[in-house]
């Protein structure tokens, strides 16, 4: 289940808004970043590669649905600060796989992970639900934005707060059977197998630029040697 009120979400906004340098955003702290010290030299040179192939992916972001700010980085926070799993799943033919609900929008499957449910549970169930679709490797993780928001609560109880983390991953899988749709998530209408430009294309008309940028590194990270 993707949360209603999380970054797939288009009601009133384009679903991320980067940060202005005056007013606008709430004056909360920045995301930590990553330390240099905990990267090898060569994690270091691809971490800045990647950086400067994406920028608008990796550049700071405020989520005004949630009062976030969010900083993308290809380390991976830790275990208990991931909330939200999210997926570019791919055919065996190099498609996309997309889900569209019944508001219009088109989303990559994933959404909330459950109290005590693990990454790997949550993402099995999450594609289950929204894709009709399974995993047919170990997930490859993308990186993760770490995120901090003012809110006075967070959006479940048993969530880490005021920092949580979304991770992003890619995989290939196959769509055998159809959304289950739970009646706490988003109804899905459509399940589409998109070629990576379709896949932009859609994506991007309810998000910001650098969704398109996050199924570009999927692509690229997929094609190289493993």
């Amino acid at each position: 289940m993707t949360d209603t009120t999380d970054a797939t979400d288009t009601e009133g906004t384009a679903g991320t808004v980067e940060a202005p340098d005056d007013a606008g955003a709430p004056l909360i702290p920045r995301p930590p970043r990553p330390a240099e010290a905990d990267r090898t030299p060569s994690e270091t040179d691809r971490a800045d590669e990647l950086a400067a192939r994406f920028p608008a992916l990796h550049a700071p972001q405020y989520w005004a649905w949630g009062r976030y700010d969010a900083q993308f980085s290809t380390v991976l926070p830790p275990d208990e600060l991931i909330t939200n799993i999210h997926l570019v799943g791919f055919t065996d033919s190099g498609r996309v796989v997309l889900c569209r609900d019944e508001r219009d929008h088109w989303f990559l499957p994933g959404g909330t992970r459950e109290h005590g449910e693990s990454v790997a549970s949550c993402l099995v169930r999450e594609l289950r639900e929204e894709a009709g679709a399974r995993l047919l490797g170990e997930p490859v993780w993308l990186g993760a934005h770490r995120c901090v928001t003012d809110e006075p609560v967070p959006y479940r109880p048993w969530q880490p707060h005021p920092e949580k983390a979304w991770l992003w991953g890619w995989a290939e899988i196959t769509v055998d059977s159809v959304p289950t749709n739970p009646d706490d998530g988003e109804q899905v209408v459509e399940v589409r197998e998109a070629d990576p430009a379709e896949a932009q294309r859609l994506l991007l008309r309810g998000h910001d630029t650098w969704w398109g940028e996050l199924i570009a590194l999927a692509v690229e990270l997929r094609s190289r040697p493993r």
